[in-house]
């Protein structure tokens, strides 16, 4: 497939200066008049201009600039001290109606995912996430998806526009192929008591502001099983990112926000970020477009750290076995020798179905010791079944 063809390219003009050795301008390789050879890259950064899902009816001039602010302040930051191969393929053309726009990028997605090439997607409204999630179909096998949001967006109002029910188009999506969904950072008062009990029905995790404030660490694991991760802006407070409305003086902060980033980009399994809903008319002084950027390096950092730990039978990792009383069985945990990360082994309830091992704390092995069973290991084994 000739990607070129899905792609506007980049007004070289609006980046000048920002080649300086040292800075991540200087070594990404963007769509200006050549399209880049996005096969070999590690990661590819891509724009999405689409906010019809926000109810707007078409896109606006202030929807066209969301991507290229961010990049601007992206490609001035300083590069890490790893490598860096990046390709930024443009902006992505908009399909007529809103559904090609998210069957436009569930190809793009898909084509990347196929090469080993990890969109980066710097989009419009928070929907769009329903193409990015569409775009892991064609793997045939179930999938973890985390989205990092103040609401959660699975409304039944037939009034109610795109970006408040994507996560229901998600649930409902033939094939049925999502295993598990983390919701992190949502606010009570803003979401109806019936979508909570849902969630919960399913057996997601759903984690509140608070509970993110009181330890960001203990979302490492959340976000660790990921596959695809996306974030809506509205997630963090409006003195860290004001271009959203409506406003809210409550959310993540920004370096909380980065900090999840980072554990995004260390995730070995991870193959897709999206952030949605930046809307520049409203970023004073270009600080949400700042906080986006910082998020985007911090996950490019986290990426050319990631340690490639995925086989538990190699030296690389020590098992724990976990005795309850004297009952026989045995809760198994597993820990790097490398990352110090925790991982734990959950038995299916059915004959036949092989353990899952999934991301855990190290507050749940202390539990366990302590005799109690880790909600974690709880709802896997209610979705493993």
């Amino acid at each position: 497939m000739n990607l070129s063809i899905f792609f506007e390219p980049l007004n070289e003009d609006v980046f000048t200066g920002l080649n300086k050795p040292r800075t991540l301008g200087a070594y990404i390789t963007r769509f200006v008049s050549k399209f880049p050879d996005w096969r070999g890259a590690d990661i590819a950064i891509l724009g999405i201009n689409e906010t019809r899902g926000s109810g707007t009816d078409e896109n606006t001039e202030a929807a066209l600039a969301p991507a290229r602010i961010v990049r601007k302040k992206l490609y001035s930051l300083t590069k890490g001290a790893g490598s860096c191969n990046i390709v930024d393929l443009g902006n992505l053309r908009p399909g007529i109606t809103l559904d090609d726009t998210y069957l436009r990028l569930k190809e793009i997605v898909e084509l990347l995912l196929s090469h080993n090439t990890i969109p980066v997607i710097i989009g419009g409204s928070h929907d769009l996430e329903y193409g990015q999630f569409m775009g892991y179909e064609h793997l045939e096998r179930v999938v973890n998806m985390v989205t990092v949001d103040s609401s959660v967006d699975m409304t039944e109002e037939a009034s109610a526009p795109a970006n408040k029910k994507q996560l229901r188009n998600i649930l409902m999506h033939e094939p049925n192929y999502l295993f598990s969904l983390g919701q992190i950072g949502y606010q009570s008062y803003l979401v109806e008591p019936e979508v909570m009990a849902t969630l919960e029905k399913m057996h997601f995790e759903a984690y509140r502001v608070g509970e993110v404030h009181r330890n960001v660490q203990e979302m490492e694991p959340v976000v660790r099983l990921a596959d695809l991760l996306t974030i809506d802006i509205s997630a963090i407070r409006h003195q860290d990112a004001p271009a959203y409305e409506p406003a809210n003086p409550f959310g993540l902060t920004g370096e909380e926000a980065c900090q999840l980033c980072w554990y995004a980009g260390l995730n070995d399994n991870l193959t897709s970020l999206g952030i949605y809903e930046y809307n520049p008319a409203l970023d004073k002084d270009e600080l949400t477009a700042m906080t986006v950027a910082t998020m985007i390096w911090y996950f490019i950092e986290g990426y050319y750290h990631r340690k490639n730990e995925v086989s538990f039978n190699s030296r690389q990792f020590t098992k724990y076995a976990v005795a309850f009383n004297d009952a026989p069985d045995k809760m198994v945990f597993y820990k790097s020798m490398q990352s110090e990360k925790w991982w734990l082994e959950v038995e299916s309830l059915s004959e036949g179905k092989s353990p899952r091992i999934v991301p855990c704390s190290y507050e749940d092995y202390l539990q366990a010791t302590n005799g109690e069973v880790p909600n974690r290991w709880i709802l896997t084994q209610a979705r493993i079944g």
